[in-house]
């Protein structure tokens, strides 16, 4: 990864660092790169794409807001139409909201995640749209709260940008999303060890998260953070081939110009 890091950062350098309007539209269907909250560059931010699993920050949000995070939840029978990502999950067990929290956020679980969402009640993709439209995101529409492809369902880099920076402000998000393994059990007893979805975590120097996702429609998509020496760097990627090498030297490069 090193090496491919070097190449894409010369790549990179190669463009110049011109506006922050700079875009590089080999590194993704749509992307855009901040530094301590300044737009540093992007590329077609405002197009509405599949966001895939990054659906789940919102879902994440709303549950950290509404606290009570250590609520008793009972899983009920949507989980059986969960495909993709998931852990196991059966109707009738029992999870803490934290615990469902945790499978969604680290292994992008969806049955976990669907659990979560009806535990948050019925309506829940309009909860998302509301909060959505609360936060500005005039470019985006949930109609899955795991970001399952789906009609009408859209975002966009900036928004995807503006909802990470909402979700960084919560301390337990930070912690799930740059937890490289955890396990969780259910109150019976049945336990789960979960690994991070998130490559960059213990390869990538100052790696905190944030968010990784994929399914048919939607391509590869990432939101990364890392941290050094104080800085910190977002970078949101939509439909990605190479999201790793990519993020990392959008990662390298952003560090590079705070010097």
């Amino acid at each position: 990864m090193a090496r491919l890091a070097l190449v894409l950062a010369a790549c990179l350098a190669a463009g110049a660092a011109r506006a922050a309007d700079d875009p590089y539209p080999w590194i993704a269907a749509a992307y855009l790169v901040k530094r301590d909250g300044a737009l540093l560059w992007a590329g077609q931010p405002h197009a509405r794409l599949p966001p895939a699993s990054l659906a789940k920050l919102m879902t994440a949000l709303l549950a950290l807001e509404r606290g009570n995070l250590d609520q008793r939840v009972t899983v009920g029978k949507g989980v059986l139409k969960a495909t993709g990502t998931r852990i196991g999950l059966k109707p009738g067990e029992r999870l803490s909201a934290r615990d469902l929290l945790a499978a969604t956020v680290v292994r992008s679980a969806n049955d976990a995640c669907r659990a979560l969402a009806d535990h948050l009640g019925p309506g829940f993709t309009e909860k998302m749209n509301r909060r959505a439209a609360a936060l500005g995101m005039p470019d985006t529409h949930f109609n899955d709260p795991c970001g399952h492809d789906r009609e009408g369902q859209y975002s966009s880099a900036a928004d995807l940008a503006v909802l990470a920076e909402q979700v960084m402000r919560h301390d337990e998000y930070l912690r799930l999303a740059k937890t490289q393994r955890i396990s969780i059990k259910t109150l019976d007893g049945r336990a789960f060890t979960l690994r991070n979805t998130n490559a960059l975590l213990g390869r990538y120097p100052g790696a905190i998260g944030l968010k990784t996702g994929h399914t048919p429609g939607a391509g590869n998509c990432l939101v990364a953070l890392a941290e050094r020496d104080g800085v910190r760097v977002l970078a949101v990627l939509l439909n990605a081939p190479n999201r790793w090498w990519n993020a990392v030297g959008l990662l390298d490069r952003a560090f590079a110009a705070a010097r």
